[in-house]
């Protein structure tokens, strides 16, 4: 089996933004510049995530992923704020490849099944984001504010059989602090259900990669902070307008979490295959 690298590209409004467990989102800059160099450098897929289209009831990332789809020629997957079956085929239309449920999902189970159906199995990836609590791991929704009561294996389990054709699952806990994936969350969920487990959120080092897809049982694994902040050096930002949506002062100071040791698509999967973990290669 191949192992895929999958970027993940957390937007509000206009921008790329990123943060630690999923809150205090700061810009990165534009995500159709990122795409493209991801994409560039042997990218397997992408995720593009509007990270508050729950929260304010909106969904705008289209044009974003207009823009992307006529560039890059790799699998897209778009998340956030999909509620209908409407919202699904707009995502499509615009240029995404897959779709990512999360909310709607939890508030209609049903909602899968029906989007399966409809556009194909392969085509709708379930959204988990878990968070630890009394040795066991509850689903949150709203990118991580809204608690649900239910467990994340169990709702694993219901959304294989509703028709989901993957998982991404986001450990909270971990997400954006660099010190490693949720190993035991990934593996309880990976040997949980039989189609594919993405996993996503923690990973500071190359060591965090291959220990998520040899212990966790990871099938693809999704990155944001090891790549974003490497990306991010190489951009000249002067020109562009950022419109306030989110903190900027990042930019200006290039702050990096020391936890994180950045890195590049092309070291990943070389060290991958140094370590005997099959990838795609670039010709």
């Amino acid at each position: 089996m191949s192992i895929r690298i999958i970027p993940r590209l957390d937007i509000k409004g206009p921008n790329l933004v990123k943060g630690i467990h999923l809150e205090g989102l700061r810009v990165l800059g534009k995500p159709e510049k990122f795409a493209q160099y991801y994409y560039e450098s042997g990218a397997d897929e992408l995720i593009y995530m509007d990270v508050v289209a729950s929260l304010y009831g909106r969904n705008n990332i289209l044009d974003i992923v207009t823009k992307t789809s006529e560039k890059i020629f790799i699998p897209l997957t778009v998340g956030g704020g999909i509620r209908t079956l409407e919202d699904i085929n707009n995502a499509l239309n615009a240029g995404a490849d897959k779709i990512a449920l999360n909310t709607a999902a939890i508030h209609k189970p049903e909602f899968i099944t029906e989007a399966a159906k409809k556009f194909g199995s392969s085509t709708i990836i379930v959204s988990i984001e878990a968070i630890k609590k009394n040795n066991a791991y509850e689903v949150y929704t709203d990118n991580g504010r809204e608690p649900t009561n239910i467990n994340a294996m169990d709702w694993a389990k219901q959304v294989s059989q509703l028709g989901a054709g993957e998982i991404i699952i986001t450990s909270i806990d971990k997400e954006g602090t660099g010190k490693g994936l949720d190993i035991e969350l990934t593996k309880i969920i990976s040997e949980s259900v039989p189609i594919p487990v993405i996993a996503c959120g923690g990973a500071g080092n190359l060591n965090d990669i291959l220990e998520v897809i040899n212990v966790g049982k990871a099938d693809a694994v999704s990155l944001a902070s090891i790549l974003h902040y490497e990306s991010f050096l190489k951009f000249d930002y002067e020109s562009e307008d950022f419109n306030n949506e989110g903190n900027t002062d990042f930019m200006s100071t290039g702050k990096i979490n020391k936890n994180i040791s950045i890195t590049t698509i092309n070291q990943i999967k070389k060290f991958l295959s140094n370590n005997n973990i099959e990838s795609r290669q670039l010709n």
